[in-house]
């Protein structure tokens, strides 16, 4: 067997660095060999290695100190450490400094062959996973994800392994956490980024026309199908369907995607033949579909067939150390969009937004942060500024300028009350307007003027 890998073996021992050696050159590995830490920090400068294995105790170099340099020089570079005088905190401290695994003398061949292939695989993925994460970022289709938070960290890193395959995607989490941001990402981020990537959301239409969107029809095949017509899977071919609220979709329509997930291929409304397609499926709900399986309202085997790769989203109330960070980024965004000079909070601003629930998450913060740039006259946000639902005394807040003409005054008053109305309600539009006593067609009517997504 033939292996690409490079390891450095460390060892004040002759004897103990032979026996490793040669074991690790009958698996088919390169082992370059040192005698102690600085002659090692030596190679390690110049040649390419990719794990090291060191002893802990040496002459003027230790192993902690050769792994603490050597991570210095090469962030990535895997290591283990050996040591006759095993101790808990050795190997607290060892992993502590980024060794991958801690083993004690004797070594046994077998388990120090399994920690390599571990340490090097682990490394193969981090290397991966700082790659994608970086062809995300420089493609600018992570906008708007923030992980400054491990719960976002571990999202982006599973997003980035499975980006690169075709593998079925189920994205979790409650309205507003950013499935469909999630979703583009992993499209953008594939080997079918130049192809399309089309959206359907199942809660948005009835099932009749539902069957007609996703699969297309024939012309006649019922009233009014007056020419042929592609539907969203046929259209998604070579890219990427987002099935979007796959918790609402009808039972009549399961057993249809279901064949499509396991065959390929669909069947047109009001056509017998069969259409073969190559399409990466992701689906998001806000529901949870193991008790919509319980309660028979979803087919179990269509369940188990989306449920291949399974990506949560926390909501923002269980990741506070983003909140600043991405409040920050919708002050950007909003600043040059409206083209306002508002460059941060003040620390009240800050306490506030910490403070709040946020039933809405990520889309009720970033829509109170656009109210809150387009109503101040300061550089920075204050809590005046805010929604009424993120202020501990409900005051109404900045008051309205006299050199302001009455139609802008009204207009930002208007703005501010809906705002606040669909925060409170959890950007639910029906209650928001039975709050405010007007139709939810008005409010609609409303966000579409002010230029958001209805």
């Amino acid at each position: 067997m033939i292996n690409k890998n490079t390891i450095l073996i460390v060892d004040d021992e002759e004897s103990q660095r032979e026996a490793i050696a040669g074991f690790l050159r009958k698996l088919g590995y390169k082992v370059i060999s040192s005698p102690d830490g600085a002659s090692a920090l030596e190679i390690i400068q110049k040649d390419t290695i990719d794990l090291v294995i060191s002893d802990m105790k040496m002459p003027v170099m230790g192993g902690l100190e050769l792994l603490q340099k050597a991570k210095a020089i090469i962030p990535d570079i895997a290591f283990i450490l050996m040591t006759a005088y095993g101790s808990v905190n050795g190997a607290v401290e060892s992993m502590k400094l980024g060794a991958f695994n801690y083993l004690t003398k004797p070594i046994d061949l077998g388990e120090l062959e399994i920690s390599i292939t571990k340490a090097l695989e682990n490394r193969r993925l981090l290397a991966e996973n700082k790659e994608l994460r970086e062809l995300l970022r420089s493609r600018g289709e992570i906008k708007g994800i923030v992980c400054a938070s491990p719960q976002m960290e571990e999202v982006l890193n599973l997003l980035a392994r499975v980006a690169p395959s075709s593998a079925t995607i189920l994205i979790q989490g409650e309205s507003g956490t950013g499935k469909e941001r999630i979703a583009r990402a992993i499209h953008y981020s594939s080997t079918r980024a130049e192809k399309p990537m089309v959206i359907i959301n199942c809660a948005a239409m009835p099932e009749t026309l539902l069957e007609s969107e996703l699969f297309g029809h024939e012309k006649g095949a019922f009233t009014g199908a007056h020419i042929n017509r592609k539907g969203k899977i046929e259209v998604a071919d070579g890219g990427t369907l987002f099935i979007d609220e796959i918790g609402d979709m009808p039972l009549s329509l399961q057993p249809k995607l279901l064949r499509f997930l396991q065959e390929g291929t669909i069947e047109k409304l009001g056509s017998s033949s069969n259409l073969k397609l190559d399409i990466r499926v992701i689906a998001a709900t806000h529901r949870d579909l193991r008790q919509l399986v319980a309660d028979g309202k979803f087919r179990e085997d269509l369940y188990y067939r989306l449920d291949v790769i399974n990506i949560k989203i926390p909501p923002l109330r269980e990741r506070k150390q983003d909140l600043i960070p991405l409040a920050e980024h919708f002050i950007r965004i909003y600043s040059e969009k409206n083209s306002k000079k508002v460059f941060g909070l003040s620390r009240e601003a800050k306490d506030a937004l910490i403070k709040y629930q946020y039933r809405g998450n990520v889309r009720e913060l970033e829509n109170a942060i656009e109210a809150a740039v387009v109503l101040t006259r300061n550089e920075a946000i204050g809590i005046e500024d805010l929604p009424l639902a993120f202020r501990p005394d409900g005051k109404l807040g900045t008051e309205l300028s006299c050199d302001e003409s009455l139609p802008s005054k009204l207009e930002a008053l208007e703005k501010k009350l809906v705002l606040d109305a669909l925060q409170k309600a959890g950007q639910n539009k029906s209650q928001a307007a039975r709050d405010l006593g007007i139709s939810e067609k008005n409010i609609r009517d409303r966000l579409k003027r002010w230029g958001y997504s209805v």
